[in-house]
């Protein structure tokens, strides 16, 4: 008999535009079962018609603190090249990178854009800038985009400026209910819910667009592979890279995108 690892898989295309309570058009989430093929979750109801990042983060929580494995997919860097850590004189730490990020790039504040960082109206972030000239390992062997490579179509760089506090608010909440890959280790806990970094433009031309918006599609995609890699057995071998044993190391820093091998 098949065991799954999971029964809830949640796919969600992010969005780095305006402010963290903004209605935000290019925010989507798709959700689905090991039954049922992923449907879009609307927010709740409101006078913003689409869902705003902050949100988004208070719906994750309600449902990571639910007792059901479910494994999350979010389309943002979870952390820096570790040539950001060197330049910074920061520790290796993921945990403590979040804190130290959210301090000099305070995102999730009310009014606050990315670019008001940027340009030095709001926070530190001159502290702590980045080269678009680094990149993980993961974005090396993905053919990603560097996390400091704004102003650029495809880029993810104000997508995960923004969405980086949050990832700290949802692991001060939530404790050690949920996994957080890989920098809570490669191997996954039974029963617990995972959240993870993916890159829907792995696997986006593998299904239809049905109708759907890029940002849509984005999101579906993210949420049926989840679904299908779980389903059909594969995805132990996706959480289990091919790197060198020093570049685990380092992936445990910089983090990892899931899908790439």
């Amino acid at each position: 008999m098949t065991k799954f690892l999971f029964q809830r898989y949640i796919g969600i295309d992010y969005s780095g535009a305006m402010t963290p309570d903004d209605s935000l058009k290019g925010l989507r989430v798709y959700q689905a079962s090991r039954e049922a093929l992923p449907v879009e979750i609307e927010p709740p109801p409101s006078p913003r018609k689409y869902w705003t990042r902050r949100g988004l983060a208070e719906w994750l929580l309600q449902r990571l603190s639910e007792d059901m494995p479910t494994l999350v997919g979010i389309d943002h860097s979870f952390s820096f090249p570790l040539r950001y850590f060197e330049v910074h004189h920061l520790e290796p730490d993921w945990p403590a990178f979040l804190v130290d990020f959210q301090k000099h790039w305070p995102t999730d504040a009310k009014y606050t854009y990315v670019d008001f960082i940027r340009d030095g109206s709001r926070g530190d972030g001159e502290a702590r800038s980045g080269s678009a000239r680094w990149r993980r390992i993961a974005e090396q062997r993905a053919g990603a985009k560097s996390v400091f490579h704004f102003d650029v179509p495809g880029s993810v760089a104000k997508s995960t400026h923004a969405g980086l506090p949050w990832l700290l608010y949802l692991r001060r909440r939530l404790a050690d209910r949920v996994h957080f890959w890989p920098f809570d280790g490669w191997e996954l806990p039974v029963g617990k819910s995972v959240l993870a970094e993916i890159y829907p433009s792995l696997w986006k031309k593998s299904y239809p667009r049905e109708g759907r918006t890029p940002d849509q599609h984005d999101a579906y995609v993210a949420a049926a592979w989840l679904r299908q890699a779980d389903l059909d057995g594969s995805l132990g071998r996706f959480l289990e890279p091919a790197l060198l044993a020093e570049e685990y190391h380092v992936a445990r820093v910089e983090g990892w995108i899931l899908g790439v091998m």
